[in-house]
């Protein structure tokens, strides 16, 4: 499992925002996110929509600097009516992926990370959405699945923004260096999902392996991706946590940025 295509984020962006919005309806869109408790359902579903919309503005225009928001086209829904929410965000799923599709992979433009092209936004976008239709699905009290690769690379991905606004300056992730310890990952439904993420003096390094580490996570390869992004706390008894578990709480308290 590595990165999808192009056209994988492309789908995944589609029917990824097809589940939210089915997890929308009937749903009470006042009620407050408990992952996101600053949030509304309803205000998280916007959240979503405007960065799709945001993401296709900057593929769209092929912008080499960040598009503000008030530059954003139809940047909130027109009114409080839940059909009016559910179009905006199909509509606005389907914009962005119009411009990613039409623009490909490897154009370049703006971001905020590690690699300045179309294909970032893509992958962005897909992920963003896993992680905000969990959220959605938890408050909505609906099923929640993703596919394995899907999984796998929010998982990846969000190591990499670790890693990157690490060395950007980040003063809750800075933390996040000095002794040495390390932290496993260890899907048990998918084969050979593994991660060991180290601390050492010059920061957060992480690769996929099986090797011993100071503590364990052990569960679903869907659930260690909710734990890691903090959907899913590491007392859950849907995962097992082996070995100091003080050090899992260390890292997820550094690592809420976002």
């Amino acid at each position: 499992m590595g990165l999808l295509t192009h056209e994988r984020y492309c789908d995944e962006i589609i029917r990824l925002t097809e589940e939210l919005r089915a997890a929308l309806r009937g749903a009470d869109l006042g009620a407050t996110v408990p992952t996101c408790p600053d949030w509304t359902l309803r205000e998280l579903a916007e959240h979503v929509g405007r960065a799709h919309r945001w993401a296709g503005e900057i593929v769209r225009t092929r912008s080499a600097e960040m598009v503000p928001d008030d530059k954003v086209p139809d940047n909130a829904p027109a009114d409080d009516d839940p059909a009016t929410l559910d179009a905006w965000l199909a509509d606005g799923a389907a914009g962005a992926v119009a411009a990613l599709r039409e623009a490909g992979p490897d154009a370049e433009v703006w971001t905020w990370a590690w690699e300045q092209s179309t294909g970032f936004w893509a992958r962005r976008m897909a992920l963003e959405t896993v992680v905000h239709l969990a959220d959605a699905a938890l408050t909505a009290d609906v099923p929640y699945t993703v596919t394995p690769e899907l999984a796998a690379d929010t998982i990846d991905e969000w190591l990499q923004i670790v890693v990157f606004v690490q060395a950007h300056g980040d003063r809750e992730a800075a933390e996040l260096r000095g002794e040495e310890r390390s932290l496993h990952l260890h899907a048990t439904d998918v084969p050979d999902a593994e991660w060991l993420i180290e601390i050492g003096a010059d920061g957060v390094t992480w690769r996929r392996a099986h090797a011993k580490a100071d503590v364990a996570v052990r569960g679903s390869l869907t659930d260690l991706m909710l734990v890691l992004n903090r959907r899913l706390a590491p007392g859950s008894d849907r995962v097992e946590v082996l070995g100091d578990a003080a050090l899992l709480d260390f890292w997820l308290a550094r690592t809420a940025f976002g």
